[in-house]
């Protein structure tokens, strides 16, 4: 099990760098039952740091469970107006919110996908004015992980339960740098040498980009003036945060109506607590005509049809082969994780931030420009040793972007 002093490690690092809080802040955290020393740890250094208030809303993945069995119909069909007004009032205020990702990655297996896609729908409605300021960054947000039984299990399947945990936390604690003797500063370096990979990919402005591997044949085009991100973001403020811990992506969106070919997946993707396995995509005219999944086919069916743009990317993201998550040789079954040990990309919204002026954009503006607007925005991963990608410039001209997986400048 972690030692008290890793844990007070990852609290710092989460405190200071994820969401780094600000004095007068106000912090929400969103966690899951089993791992109440570490919350206490980051309540702990949130109000040491200056935080005004942290509320905790704990979760339990049982509970959830048995909910989506056992409750009526019309338990779905509406969203708990009082989370949703006190999550958008923190969040108006420029406050922080950080989840603690623990999820079994079959939470939500053999329940009836539809019911599933119909609450996502009706919680998507509800905080859409939480999103916006989340992906607009008028609040500051992140992800960060914690081991369960269940996902320790997943993982490591050849271990006992506490052992799959304790070999868990020990991976978590090594991709994210914890075992560093100062993360914070482990972590400024690294940003640093995202920012750099985001510099250089700004100033080039391709008009497309074109992947190639096994299984893969697409072409993405970009909007004009799009922007890297990925790393170290700024809220309204000009305040840092990191909204993943671990990362290792730097990324953009692709314009709505502009992706054609095929691509394939190289990693499970957890959706909604099923796992879907080995699928490809096809795309015509920015939009997906055609799909196949070797596993969660109704899964990947009921993600496509969420809303009428879910079928689009809002995504692409570039990430090396040789990053310390895939170095692991682990599929963790987690997208946290899974996406950035590999180039990947998303399907549905497009964050405004990729696109230059886009945070003040409403959204009409947002779609005029190319980036695409939808209730949705999951990542999946297609990258591996194997893949290319050339960067095409507004002259036609083609520059090697990725070789054989990794940076190819």
């Amino acid at each position: 099990m972690p030692t008290t002093t890793d844990l007070q490690k990852y609290a710092d690092l989460i405190v200071r760098t994820a969401v780094h809080i600000q004095p007068g802040q106000e912090l929400w955290v969103n966690a899951p039952i089993h791992v109440p020393e570490l919350v206490r740890f980051i309540v702990k250094r949130a109000y040491e740091v200056g935080a005004k208030k942290v509320h905790v809303e704990w979760r339990d993945d049982e509970l959830t469970r048995l909910t989506y069995s056992l409750a009526p119909d019309e338990a779905f069909e509406k969203y708990p107006a009082w989370r949703a007004l006190a999550m958008t009032e923190v969040a108006e205020q420029g406050g922080a919110y950080l989840l603690i990702d623990a999820a079994d990655p079959e939470l939500l297996k053999g329940i009836d996908p539809k019911r599933i896609s119909n609450y996502s729908r009706v919680s998507s409605a509800a905080l859409a004015t939480f999103r916006k300021y989340m992906s607009s960054k008028r609040m500051t947000w992140s992800i960060v992980a914690a081991p369960s039984e269940s996902w320790a299990k997943l993982v490591f399947p050849g271990l006992g339960t506490e052992a799959a945990v304790e070999a868990l936390w020990d991976t978590i604690f090594r991709i994210v740098r914890v075992n560093e003797a100062d993360p914070v500063a482990a972590w400024e370096a690294h940003n640093n040498t995202l920012l750099a990979k985001r510099a250089y990919l700004d100033a080039k402005q391709y008009k497309k980009l074109h992947y190639k591997a096994p299984g893969t044949d697409l072409v993405i085009e970009l909007p004009e003036n799009h922007r890297w991100n990925g790393g170290i973001s700024w809220n309204e403020q000009g305040n840092t945060f990191n909204p993943n811990v671990p990362t290792e992506e730097v990324y953009t969106a692709p314009h709505k109506d502009g992706t054609n070919g095929v691509v394939r997946s190289t990693k499970p993707l957890s959706y909604q607590g099923n796992l879907i396995e080995n699928f490809s995509l096809t795309f015509e005219n920015g939009r997906v005509i055609d799909f196949e999944a070797e596993k969660g086919y109704e899964s990947l069916q009921a993600m496509l049809d969420l809303d009428n743009h879910s079928r689009y990317l809002g995504e692409a993201a570039l990430v090396p082969h040789r990053s310390p998550i895939s170095d692991s040789n682990i599929i963790f079954f987690n997208t946290l994780f899974d996406e950035n040990a590999s180039n990947h990309l998303a399907l549905g919204n497009a964050y405004p931030t990729c696109i230059e002026g886009g945070a003040a954009m409403s959204r009409e503006e947002l779609e005029q420009a190319g980036l695409n607007q939808s209730i949705l925005h999951v990542d999946f991963m297609v990258g591996s040793g194997e893949m290319d990608i050339d960067g095409i410039t507004k002259e036609g001209l083609v520059e090697p972007v990725f070789r054989k997986g990794n940076w190819a400048f």
